[in-house]
């Protein structure tokens, strides 16, 4: 194991009486990370429909978990420390405003003088700056104060906005916690992400594609037989090709799309019995299991038998592989989130995003208290508006619904 004490380094030094001897730095990470108020917050926050529209679909937090026991066997199968990818896998969405994606484009939009809104970003700030746990001497915030090894491992995209090596609006660490970023990155190639992230990734990656499949076919919103009706399938493919796989052709998406329905996983109808739902149970398991075990033996034909971890590999993901993952993200989309009721729902929460932080804007004092003291302490519009977003991005979907039903 190429773990290091370096990286199990914090950014604030341990009092020894806060320490349990019986546990692993790394461990003690994910304790902190299970017991934070953000990775509460994601049981009421949207996946991919707002939690409570259905008693069977995802919410963040179900993912985050679901992402989390893929990644941490398939992470310790090639020889990372299992905490280490679990924390990231449970860490990974907690920047995750409210209505996920488009709660997201809705607060970039409004921060875009200030320096935009990431996800990825947010979760950075979320644990390294304002989830409450640890302390520096002179009382600014550490966050949850996780070692290097875990900080770097939660940084899906290792490099500020406008930095990134290859053209993507994705990032993951906003100006003012550059600090902290540079002290985790000291020594990292830079834009290269560790190998325990590119681990994360995959297995967010795999999870949400067959879950959120399986989702919009227990739900109601897909009937499979359409996938097996070419002109359902040709929209799915213009999307897979537009958002999703767009150095892949259209012919390999199409040939992705034909083998996963030939490995007979898919079903072919489905009534919402007992018997349909074992059967989609077993394709969601059967698909996980084939696009991790593709990587995994992947990765070991470049790389040997060895641990691998930190910046000492790279993940190989085959395009055929990649290529089956981006036609069931792209399924998913076609039939759930681009569907004309969905698009109507999230122009609303849209609206609902922008009127919370002109409420918050027009009176800080109904920010909360530890929120409020920031407001207070920032020494420019720019700092107070970013206070503000950090309110409005923490809020759960039910929260914000009901304080935009009080205010607006």
């Amino acid at each position: 194991m190429t773990y290091s004490a370096r990286d199990r380094e914090r950014w604030v030094a341990e009092d020894p009486a806060h320490k349990r001897a019986d546990r692993d730095d790394f461990a003690r990470d994910r304790a902190r990370l299970v017991h934070s108020a953000s990775l509460r917050r994601l049981s009421a926050k949207t996946q991919v429909l707002q939690p409570g529209s259905d008693d069977f679909v995802r919410n963040r937090l179900t993912h985050s978990l679901e992402v989390a026991q893929i990644g941490r066997e398939f992470g310790a199968a090639l020889g990372c420390n299992a905490d280490v990818v679990d924390t990231a896998c449970l860490a990974h969405d907690l920047g995750h405003p409210p209505f996920g994606h488009n709660g997201e484009t809705a607060l970039n939009a409004i921060a875009a003088e200030i320096g935009g809104f990431e996800g990825n970003a947010q979760t950075l700030r979320i644990l390294t700056r304002l989830e409450p746990k640890r302390f520096h001497a002179d009382g600014r915030p550490a966050g949850l104060n996780l070692t290097r090894a875990s900080l770097d491992a939660t940084t899906k995209y290792p490099w500020a906005r406008g930095e990134s090596p290859s053209p993507t609006p994705k990032f993951g660490v906003y100006a003012g916690d550059l600090p902290v970023f540079e002290w985790f990155r000291e020594g990292a190639p830079e834009g290269q992400r560790s190998f325990e992230a590119e681990v994360m990734d995959w297995s967010d990656d795999v999870a949400y594609s067959v879950h959120d499949v399986e989702d919009a076919i227990a739900s109601g919103r897909l009937d499979p037989r359409l996938l097996r009706d070419a002109v359902d399938t040709d929209a799915v493919l213009s999307v897979a090709v537009a958002s999703y796989a767009t150095d892949l052709s259209r012919d390999a998406l199409g040939a992705a799309l034909e083998r996963v329905l030939a490995t007979g996983t898919v079903p072919t109808a489905y009534t919402g019995t007992r018997v349909d739902l074992a059967r989609l149970k077993d394709m969601t398991s059967r698909l996980i299991g084939r696009f991790v075990q593709a990587v995994e033996a992947a990765t070991r034909e470049r790389h040997g038998p060895g641990d691998l971890s930190r910046h000492d590999a790279d993940l190989v993901v085959p395009d055929d592989t990649r290529a089956e993952c981006a036609v069931l993200k792209a399924t998913a989309a076609h039939f759930v989130m681009n569907a004309q009721d969905r698009v109507e729902v999230q122009a609303a929460e849209r609206d609902v995003i922008g009127d919370l932080v002109e409420a918050y804007r027009c009176d800080p004092s109904r920010l909360d208290p530890e929120l409020l003291a920031d407001h207070e302490a920032a020494a420019t519009d720019g700092e107070a508006l970013r206070v503000v977003v950090d309110q409005v991005a923490s809020l759960t979907d039910v929260r914000a619904l009901e304080l935009h039903r009080q205010w607006c």
